[in-house]
């Protein structure tokens, strides 16, 4: 069973690529620099307070802005688990799934709070809000997309295709 369970970073509408990584730091694409500063013009303690497998859960069209790669990049390497949003910029949600950034759109986001806890099972399409011990629907991701997700992105996944044909 795929599930994922974090604590939630909650953010806005519209959280463009730029905010998820400023562009000064695109002179690297070492994803451990970039994790450093990810979310820092959001709120400049983010990656202080950031654990590994926290969930940020935000409003409509997250990722928006460039289509850099580096933004799933930097909240991957982070230790960002996943994204629960209302929506997802159409580059910013293929690059997501490419990097092996999980994201699920869920429009009940407004109903999770900063600090919940929740568990999100992509099999059943499921999100938990623990604290409040509410289940919130999704469409769950295909077979495919979840492959790829479980591969670490679309190059991982493509390696082990070539690997499997050999």
């Amino acid at each position: 069973m795929n599930v994922i369970t974090g604590k939630v970073w909650k953010f806005g509408d519209n959280i463009d690529t730029d905010l998820i990584i400023a562009a000064r730091y695109l002179n690297t694409s070492d994803p451990h620099e970039l994790a450093k500063h990810v979310m820092e013009d959001a709120d400049p303690e983010f990656v202080k307070k950031l654990q590994p497998g926290d969930i940020i859960v935000a409003g409509e069209n997250f990722g928006c802005g460039s289509s850099r790669e580096h933004a799933p990049i930097a909240l991957k390497a982070a230790g960002v688990a996943a994204v629960v949003a209302k929506s997802f910029a159409r580059i910013f949600y293929r690059n997501a799934f490419n990097m092996g950034l999980p994201i699920f759109e869920l429009p009940q986001v407004d109903k999770i709070n900063e600090g919940d806890l929740i568990t999100i099972d992509m099999d059943r399409g499921v999100v938990k809000d623990i604290n409040k011990k509410i289940e919130y629907k999704f469409t769950p991701i295909p077979p495919f997309m979840q492959e790829l997700l479980a591969c670490g992105g679309l190059m991982n996944y493509a390696k082990a295709q070539i690997l499997e044909e050999k």
